[in-house]
């Protein structure tokens, strides 16, 4: 299983298509067997979701991502998290024990392709 958290400064960043970085987190069971971070591509509408399809992403997660992306994933698959807060290890770490608690989507909009989430 292959986790890709939207990372801004060592946090779950709170909008998915405007985060800094993304953090791959590569797990098997219950532990992290290997975790990087790589450089976002940048926002580019329907970019995101083959950007990391093709990095074997199974899981995204995020403070918030808007409906449009969401479904994006949801046709490649891939699972979507959001409302997610705090620290990426501590995050990737409730998420494994299944302990994680997620608030509300963070994005505030309907479908706003220039908000970035």
């Amino acid at each position: 299983m292959r986790l890709a958290v939207a990372t801004q400064e060592g946090e779950v960043a709170e909008h998915f298509g405007r985060c800094g970085q993304y953090t791959l987190a590569d797990i098997d069971g219950d532990e992290v067997v290997q975790c990087r971070v790589i450089e976002s591509p940048g926002h580019r509408p329907g970019y995101l979701p083959r950007f990391l399809a093709e990095r074997e992403v199974d899981c995204v997660m995020a403070g918030g991502m808007g409906p449009r992306a969401q479904s994006m994933f949801a046709e490649r698959g891939i699972q979507v998290v959001v409302g997610a807060t705090g620290s990426v290890d501590r995050v990737v770490s409730d998420w494994i024990s299944g302990e994680l608690q997620t608030g509300t989507d963070l994005c505030d909009h309907a479908d706003d392709e220039s908000s970035g989430c």
